[in-house]
C-alpha cells in the first residue's frame, strides 16, 4: 500500500458521552487470596494464578518468579476496586503471559477505533486517498467521532466483519444499530490485534500498513496517552489508544445510573521491547452530587494500578517514562 502525502492538521476529540440504555450489572469487589502456584519440572514453562472474586488471575513464563509476581501484583492492584475489570498481558521478549476475565465482554468505546482502520486497509488494498488518512489521523490520533463514522461508513460493517474475521478476533460482536462505541469486545481479543499490528504476520495486512497503524498510534495527542503507558519504560516506543463512555443517566436501575466505561490498550515496542497491554473496566460509578468526572478519573486510576503494576514487575531495573499518568485532567 502506498500512502500519499497528507496534512498533519489535527481537532481536539470530544468525549463521547453515550445515551443509551444499558442493561444494568451487579456490583462486586476484586479481593485477593494467596497465590496458588502449578508446579512444572525445571526449564519448562511456569504457572500461577492468583484468586480474585470474579475469576483468577493466570500468569505463565519459563521465570517462575517473574509469573508469581506479576499475578500477585495484579492482583493487589485490583483488590477492592469497585470497578468490574480485565486484562491481558503478552511479552514476545519474556515469553510472559497474564489474563485475567479476558473472554468478558466489554463495550468498546473508541478502542474500536484500530479495528475499523484495519479494516480499512484492508478493503482498500492499492492505498488511501489523501481525505481517507486525513480522517484516519483524526480518528485514532485525536479520537475523533465524527471522523470514525465516516470510515465507519465509507468501509462498511461487512468489511470491517471480513477483518475481524482475518485477524482471529472472533469473540469480538459489531453493534446490529451500527453504534460504533457500542461494539462488544474482550481482552484477549484486543490483545490479539496488538500482537497483529506488532508482528511479521503478512496475511491480514502487510508491514507498512501495519506500521502505519502504529505510527498513528504512537501520536495520539498527549491528553489521550493515559492508562496502558503508565509507568512504562523511557526507552520504549509507546503505541496506545483509549476509549471512554458515559452510561445513559435515563436507567432505571441506580448503579448504571452515570458510570463510565474506560479502556485501554498499549503496544511496547523497540529496542528489547515487545509486548502489550490491554485493561477493559466498566461500573466506574458517579457518586450521588459528584462530578461525572468522578467516574472517568476512577476507570483511568483502575487501568493505571495495573498498568504500572505489569511494567514494574516485567522491567524493574528500567527507568519509568512517568511516575503519573501523563494524560490525566
Amino acid at each position: 500500500m502506498k500512502l500519499s502525502k497528507t496534512t498533519s492538521r489535527v481537532t481536539l476529540g470530544t468525549v463521547f458521552v453515550a445515551a443509551y440504555v444499558v442493561v444494568a450489572t451487579s456490583s462486586w469487589i476484586v479481593e485477593p487470596s494467596p497465590a496458588e502456584p502449578i508446579a512444572h519440572e525445571a526449564g519448562e514453562m511456569e504457572s500461577t494464578s492468583q484468586r480474585l472474586k470474579g475469576g483468577l488471575i493466570e500468569c505463565a513464563s519459563p521465570k517462575p518468579e517473574l509469573a508469581h509476581a506479576l499475578a500477585r501484583d495484579i492482583a493487589r492492584s485490583l483488590a477492592n476496586r469497585s470497578s468490574r475489570a480485565s486484562m491481558v498481558l503478552y511479552d514476545r521478549t519474556t515469553d510472559t503471559s497474564c489474563a485475567y476475565g479476558a473472554d468478558k465482554h466489554y463495550d468498546s468505546a473508541s478502542i474500536v477505533k484500530p479495528i475499523i482502520l484495519g479494516a480499512l486497509l484492508l478493503a482498500r488494498s492499492d492505498r488511501l486517498s489523501e481525505d481517507e488518512q486525513e480522517l484516519a489521523r483524526e480518528m485514532i490520533v485525536s479520537s475523533d467521532n465524527d471522523a470514525t463514522y465516516t470510515l465507519w461508513d465509507s468501509v462498511g460493517t461487512e468489511s470491517i466483519q471480513e477483518f475481524l474475521d482475518k485477524a482471529g478476533m472472533e469473540d469480538t460482536i459489531l453493534d446490529e444499530a451500527g453504534l460504533m462505541g457500542l461494539t462488544q469486545v474482550t481482552a484477549r481479543d484486543q490483545a490479539t490485534l496488538l500482537e497483529l499490528l506488532t508482528g511479521e504476520d503478512n496475511s491480514v495486512l502487510n508491514a507498512e500498513e501495519r506500521a502505519y497503524i502504529l505510527g498513528l498510534m504512537r501520536n495520539v495527542q498527549e491528553d489521550q496517552r493515559w492508562g496502558a503507558p503508565a509507568g512504562a519504560p523511557s526507552g520504549a516506543a509507546v503505541q496506545v489508544k483509549n476509549g471512554w463512555l458515559q452510561r445513559s443517566e435515563r436507567v432505571k436501575d441506580p448503579w448504571d445510573r452515570g458510570d463510565w466505561k474506560v479502556n485501554s490498550m498499549g503496544a511496547f515496542t523497540g529496542r528489547a521491547y515487545d509486548y502489550g497491554l490491554v485493561v477493559l473496566t466498566e461500573n466506574n460509578r458517579v457518586p450521588d452530587g459528584e462530578s461525572p468526572g468522578v467516574g472517568w478519573d476512577y476507570g483511568m486510576d483502575t487501568i493505571e494500578r495495573v498498568a504500572k503494576a505489569v511494567h514494574r514487575d516485567l522491567y524493574p531495573d528500567r527507568t519509568p517514562a512517568a511516575a503519573g499518568s501523563p494524560g490525566r485532567r
